[in-house]
This record gives structure tokens, sequence and C-alpha cells, in this order.
């Protein structure tokens, strides 16, 4: 009869455990996998597997008995920087949103706001437009895989220990509120800027024209035109999206 210890079965499950906390977590917070409309077997099934697949790859890590509070703590670190990997990556889609909102003001199609049921939150057309385009552009840049093999290399820049929150020192994430109006303006300005033109435009001919109904043109006029500069504006979301991403993501790799 084949019997199998306490200490090998550890040593076994250690390599496997604390990655497929990690994963988990950040597929449980990512943006596109961390949806309600993704179902909770997928994502631990894709957490096993690529939990299983860097096993390997990561340094050897210690034993720990599981009902330990050492072991508490190695799960407390493992859900925080998956957590923390992927708030960083629904920054860089709120950033995109963000732009959307932007471009939506200087349109004028604030008054289209409906609640979304996806994000549990109120969002207007143009916003909720840039973020299932940038869910697409996601998957088509293999954006997924990058978050990959983030988080894979994160296991060799942040390896497993009994301090939880050593990393945050080295992340801090409190100054990435900044990249959401940076990258959200670098993509809306250019439509900010044709909008401001307009704007300019109507108000010489509401000068020059008094007695012509400026409101009335002015809304269809900036409407046409937002409409046109967004599809414009569409193939130049992906270099700053990119861009953004890369640099969250740079943060946690060695």
């Amino acid at each position: 009869m084949i019997t199998i210890s306490e200490a090998q079965l550890l040593a076994w499950i250690t390599p496997v455990i604390w990655p497929f906390l990690r994963v988990l977590a950040l597929f449980q917070t990512m943006p596109v996998l961390g949806q309600r409309t993704v179902p909770a077997r997928v994502r631990i099934c894709l957490s096993m597997l690529v939990a299983l697949s860097a096993s390997g790859l990561v340094p050897p890590i210690e034993s720990v008995p599981l009902d330990s509070a050492v072991a508490v703590l190695l799960a407390v670190q493992q859900v925080l920087i998956g957590v923390t990997i992927g708030f960083a990556v629904r920054l860089v889609f709120a950033a995109v949103e963000f732009a959307g909102e932007i471009a939506g003001l200087q349109m004028g199609m604030n008054f289209s706001g409906f609640f979304d049921p996806i994000s549990a939150t109120q969002a207007t057309a143009s916003s909720r437009f840039f973020g299932t385009l940038v869910a697409f552009l996601f998957i088509v840049v293999n954006g997924h895989l990058t978050v990959i093999q983030a988080v894979v290399q994160s296991l060799i820049a942040f390896p497993v220990s009994p301090e939880p929150f050593a990393f945050l020192k080295a992340t801090m994430p409190h100054q990435w509120g900044a990249q959401i109006f940076s990258m959200g303006l670098w993509i809306a300005m250019p439509m900010i800027a044709m909008l401001l033109f307009v704007n300019l435009v109507l108000g010489v001919i509401s000068r020059v024209a008094p007695q012509s109904n400026i409101f009335s043109l002015g809304f269809p006029i900036t409407m046409g035109v937002g409409l046109v500069g967004m599809m414009a504006m569409l193939p130049m979301m992906q270099t700053p999206f990119i861009v953004t991403l890369e640099k969250m993501l740079k943060i946690f790799q060695p």
C-alpha cells in the first residue's frame, strides 16, 4: 500500500497553491475575465492551469503547514498582489472610459446616461462605447497574455513571503490615479481641440449673424463633428493603450 506523508503532500501542493491564489485574485478583479458574465468555474480552471504551468518557473518555495498563521499571511500576500495587478489593468480601462466621458461631455451627450448592469454604475453612451472597444482591443493585442506574463514574473519580483504588505512600497499604487487623467486626456485631446474649434466658429457666427438660432444649429453640428472626430480618433487609441498597459505591468516584473 502506498502511503503519502504530510511533508510529501505539502511539497507537492506548495509550488502550486500560492501561485494559484495570486492568479485567481487577478482573474477576479481584472477586466474582461473578471466580469459577471464569465463563470467562476472558468476563472478557477484558468487559474489552476496558469499556476501549474508557472510552478516550474518560480523560485523554490518553503513548505509551510496550511493550518498555521504563516500560511494565512502567505495567502493574504498572494491575494493582495493579484488584486493589485488586476486593479492596475482596470485603471487602464478606466482611463479609456474617461476619454469617452470627456468626448461625450464635449459633444453634449451627457443626457444619454444609462445604468450599466456589468459595472453597476451610471455610464454614458460614449464611455460605454469606448469601454467595449477597449475590451476588444485588449484581446486583439494579446493583452490577456501580457497580464498573465506579468503575474508569472511577479512571482520572481515579489516572491512568496510572510510579509503581505512589503510589495506596496515598491509598487506605490497610491500614485496610479494620475495615469487615468493623463491617458484619458492623451486619447481625447484631438477631439477636444476639434470641438473647441467648432465652438469658436459657432461663437463667431452668433456675433456676425445674431438673428440665426445658434442653439438649434449648434447641437447637430457639434454632434456630427464629434461623431466624425470619434471615428478618426479610434485608430489612434491603440498606441496610448498599449504603452500605458505595459508601463503599469512593468511595475510587477523584475
